[in-house]
């Protein structure tokens, strides 16, 4: 299914299906064409590497790491909101942060990949 939402004057025109959302196109809300932003899922399967995924839905509230940075297994890598909570999300694996998929204020679900190690 496609769905258009906008989003700070931007719409967005994203498709759903059973495993993944992918944003197909950007425009405008006044209609002028923007940048078409790359699907996390594809944007992972061109990286590779190790996905840091959200054990549950929540509200990204700190991101501690940088693209390019080296970190070991358990290193925090971001805070997580949850039930009025704060979780720590550490670094399942040693390695260097090849992406960062979300930003601080993000609010996602469980199994979004964050980050791709």
């Amino acid at each position: 299914m496609k769905y258009i939402v906008t989003l700070n004057n931007k719409q967005y025109e994203v498709e759903v299906t059973e495993s993944d959302a992918v944003i197909t196109a950007v425009t405008d809300a006044a209609g002028a064409p923007a940048v078409v932003a790359a699907a996390p899922a594809a944007a992972n399967a061109a990286v590779g590497g190790q996905p840091v995924k959200a054990p549950m839905p929540g509200n990204i509230l700190q991101v501690k790491v940088s693209v390019g940075q080296k970190v070991k297994a358990g290193d925090v890598l971001f805070i997580l909101e949850a039930m009025k909570m704060e979780n720590e999300i550490a670094a399942p694996v040693g390695g260097t942060v090849k992406q960062i998929l979300v930003e601080k204020g993000a609010v996602v679900d469980t199994g979004a990949v964050l980050a791709v190690l």
